[in-house]
């Protein structure tokens, strides 16, 4: 297995979105982000999915948002504190921000009932 497999032998996410065009970047996330920072024992991964939630939403990221979100609810993350996480921020990143991740929100929320 290679860094860039999951535990499967399947290419991961990283590498499926980005490993043909930036494959150093792809190994990066996997290894660095998702291996070490992720790793880290100073915040819960659902304390970082917040976190990052967060700062998505408020750097109006919507295509890295929707994944996000995902993985904060695998994490551990509720709807429901995602949606206050929104309302929140509505009042420090901009309305638009957060009408755009209400959306977003919606998206994920309906797959996962799917």
């Amino acid at each position: 297995m290679t860094p860039s497999d999951d535990e499967s032998g399947q290419p991961s996410r990283a590498q499926q979105l980005m490993g043909d065009i930036a494959p150093k970047l792809a190994q990066l996330t996997d290894e660095v982000l998702f291996g070490d920072v992720w790793a880290r024992p100073g915040l819960s991964p659902r304390d970082r999915s917040l976190a990052t939630i967060s700062a998505l939403i408020a750097l109006a990221r919507p295509d890295q948002l929707r994944s996000h979100i995902r993985l904060g609810l695998l994490n551990g993350v509720t709807a429901e504190e995602i949606a206050e996480v929104i309302t929140h921020l509505a009042f420090y990143s901009g309305w638009p921000t957060a009408v755009t991740a209400v959306g977003i929100a919606r998206e994920v929320f309906a797959e996962q009932k799917e």
